[in-house]
């Protein structure tokens, strides 16, 4: 059976609640859509499936040495994916989260999932965008990449998606244009001290303030690369 592609205008309340509804079942069945963030639009699918990820790294043009992030509902939720989570890593979620900051931590050796290549670590992120987290609230946590080709620029709105990621993708969720195209700051945790791999939305200033021992890896691009993302 053909699937048909879906864009879904998200502005008005009832629009937006069969959306997040369409978003919902086609992430149960496998499927890509695409969602806003509080940077720029992404592409996900649900983390748990392996096939999932396989099409979302295909519909991008990548593959597994790049493994996508994982967005994430509630903070809670943290503990369930990433195994011994250090303090420093609680401090600056609690302070950034929801937020633009990615944490790679140790990953809980007993999921089930394949992200790729992540030689045991997740990036987890919780974006700022209501929308996201009430998807995420109803999908649990999404592996999430930025709605782009590899090589061009990511989307700030739902029209550049489409006609970068056609129909690899079921749904489209529009809620508008997104005004910024800095990326996440991701930040190392498996290391001591926390390090700054991707210089993004937050300063290394603000991680400071917070987490005063946060390094900077001015050589960290290949792994800020690694877990591109919004």
């Amino acid at each position: 059976m053909t699937r048909v592609t879906q864009i879904v205008d998200c502005h008005e309340l009832d629009a937006r609640s069969a959306g997040i509804a369409a978003a919902t079942e086609a992430v149960r069945r496998g499927e890509c859509v695409v969602i806003p963030t509080d940077t720029v639009y992404g592409i996900g699918v649900d983390a748990f499936s392996p096939q999932a990820v396989s099409i979302l790294l295909a519909a991008k043009g990548r593959n597994r040495t790049m493994p996508p992030p994982v967005l994430i509902g509630r903070q809670a939720v943290m503990d369930a994916l990433a195994d011994e989570v250090p303090e420093a890593a609680r401090s600056l979620a609690e302070a950034f989260w929801p937020g633009a900051l990615t944490l790679i931590l140790q990953a809980q050796p007993s999921l089930a999932w394949d992200l790729g290549e992540t030689r045991g670590t997740v990036a987890l992120r919780m974006p700022a965008d209501d929308l996201a987290l009430e998807l995420l609230n109803q999908t649990g946590p999404m592996a999430v990449s930025s709605a782009n080709r590899t090589g061009l620029p990511a989307a700030t709105e739902v029209a550049q998606a489409r006609e970068m990621l056609g129909e690899a993708v079921s749904v489209y969720l529009d809620d508008g244009v997104r005004d910024t195209t800095s990326p996440s700051t991701i930040v190392d945790c498996t290391v001591e001290p926390p390090r700054v791999v991707r210089d993004g939305a937050i300063s290394l200033a603000e991680l400071r303030a917070v987490v005063p021992d946060v390094a900077s890896d001015v050589a960290g691009d290949a792994a800020g690369d690694a877990v591109d993302e919004g």
